[in-house]
């Protein structure tokens, strides 16, 4: 399999060109390269196919197999990847993904994709359609009880299920131990996407995460779309904020009044490669 490594400020996938390339089982085949000492290493698995309602479709497996709807730096990376290896000469594209449409301007530099605004369109505040199951009309600053210890919560769904909550310092937060406890709340029939947010002034903050079936990764782009939307219902900020993540910044503008989220952000290539994947693409 030829594939390219990219990443989204280190949010790392690896990228296949489906429109020559046949991946059966991508399922197995994501979790046999995500992993960083036997394989490729990275948060999960992209694959690139043809679509007949927009100009690409992605389609995303996190590291342990499960398909994810919505990928904001993996479709940045989608973007840069089409336009970088001549699949496409536009600057505004349309990508297919299971969370919808969505609609992508790159900024070209030196004849490279250099960065990507995505249109990620409305934030979700429904519980049923998010999905969290607590019996409100909305969530947005409840309490939630998560391993004995009760958390002011905002949810959102863009395109993933995401709880927003918020601390004095993300520096200094077991991380690892916390984010389980999230991630497979009873209330949250699909998982989630959890993200730790201190909010530092009203057009910045700092943000960490723990996706489902991914762990904490250095970067969550509807994560960060979701943090600024709990931040603008809450209060906290203006509608548009510099993000602080571990791999990098991201640029979410909240457009209350459109009620339509905007993220600006860089895409990368690490390298280009192969690997042989016959023993589990089978």
């Amino acid at each position: 399999m030829e594939f390219t490594k990219m990443h989204g400020c280190g949010n790392d996938y690896v990228y296949v060109n489906c429109l020559r390339e046949e991946i059966r089982h991508p399922d197995k085949v994501a979790r046999y390269v995500s992993d960083r000492h036997f394989g490729i290493g990275s948060d999960g698995l992209i694959l690139i196919h043809p679509s007949e309602i927009a100009d690409f479709r992605m389609a995303m497996y996190n590291l342990d197999g499960s398909e994810g709807k919505m990928c904001g730096n993996g479709i940045r990376c989608v973007a840069k990847y089409v336009y970088d290896y001549g699949l496409t000469d536009k600057t505004s594209i349309a990508v297919e993904t299971l969370a919808g449409i969505k609609y992508l301007d790159l900024t070209i530099q030196a004849g490279k994709v250099e960065q990507v605004t995505v249109n990620m369109g409305a934030p979700i505040l429904d519980p049923p359609k998010i999905p969290i199951h607590l019996g409100l009309d909305r969530c947005v600053a409840e309490t939630l009880e998560v391993g004995g210890k009760e958390y002011e919560v905002t949810a959102v769904s863009m395109g993933n299920p995401h709880v927003v909550t918020y601390v004095e310092d993300t520096a200094t937060l077991p991380l690892a131990q916390i984010g389980p406890g999230f991630e497979h709340h009873e209330v949250f029939p699909e998982g989630v996407n959890t993200e730790f947010v201190q909010v530092l002034n009203r057009s910045e903050i700092n943000m960490r995460v723990w996706e489902r079936g991914s762990g904490e990764t250095l970067a969550c782009g509807t994560g960060t779309c979701a943090a600024v939307v709990s931040c603008v219902l809450n209060g906290l900020t203006e509608e548009e904020v510099t993000v602080h993540l571990l791999g990098g910044d991201l640029k979410i503008h909240y457009d209350r009044a459109g009620n339509t989220v905007w993220m600006t952000g860089p895409a990368a290539v690490v390298y280009d490669g192969t690997i042989d994947i016959s023993e589990v693409d089978v």
